[in-house]
């Protein structure tokens, strides 16, 4: 499965445009991870513990937007696109977008 965020592939020709796809995961921050990060706010840094939840929550929603595309006969999905939105109080949502197609 082709997932680029491009809205065409040189070289390659969109023969079917099957929609919209989506998928989306809800994450909470981890009690030792926010404390962690709570001392790295002192000194300054990279929050390694909230890259590595972003990094699993995006490949999560990906292989989810992957599988519903699958499911309606797509080869491809263009025009991926992310968004986050928070749920509640150290809740949130990573939610990935884009166009399933069936490129030649």
């Amino acid at each position: 499965m082709l997932v680029t965020n491009v809205e065409m592939i040189p070289g390659r020709r969109v023969v079917k445009h099957l929609g919209l796809v989506q998928g989306s995961t809800v994450r909470a921050k981890h009690v030792g991870k926010d404390f962690m990060a709570g001392l790295k706010n002192i000194v300054g840094g990279e929050l390694k513990g909230y890259t590595e939840l972003l990094n699993e929550a995006r490949e999560e929603a990906i292989e989810r937007m992957k599988q519903q595309a699958q499911s309606i006969g797509a080869n491809a999905i263009l025009n991926v696109r992310f968004s986050t939105s928070s749920i509640t109080q150290g809740a949130a949502e990573l939610f990935a977008y884009g166009t399933a197609v069936v490129l030649e």
